[in-house]
């Protein structure tokens, strides 16, 4: 069964940055969107940003300007760029892909990404 490997959280002072990683363990042909989520202590599951298979991506407004999804195609491997954090970023974040035939939606298992001084 596919697994989607996540890594780069961790412990970050408020402005900092931190570039997540998410990689399948195997290769997912046919991927429409690969995607960061985030659920945050006693809050739901929220969008951080969404790469489309044109290569378009889709960033929530609290999002932009601090926040870059990238991927490398080949590697199969999508990443989140993110600076100037702050303390309400502290959160789990998830990585989904959506790809395979039929289509399956695969989630990771999450990194924790904490900031704070």
């Amino acid at each position: 069964q596919v697994q989607l490997v996540e890594s780069g959280g961790g412990l970050v002072q408020p402005g900092g940055s931190l570039r997540l990683s998410c990689a399948p363990s195997e290769h997912i042909s046919d991927i429409s969107t690969m995607g960061w989520y985030r659920r945050a202590p006693g809050k739901q599951r929220e969008l951080v940003a969404t790469i489309f298979r044109s290569g378009n991506t889709h960033l929530p407004d609290r999002m932009k300007g601090r926040v870059t999804i990238s991927r490398d195609i080949a590697k199969n491997t999508v990443y989140l760029q993110m600076n100037s954090l702050k303390a309400e970023d502290t959160a789990d974040y998830y990585c989904n892909i959506v790809g395979g035939t039929p289509a399956r939606n695969y989630w990771g298992q999450g990194t924790r990404v904490t900031v704070s001084s």
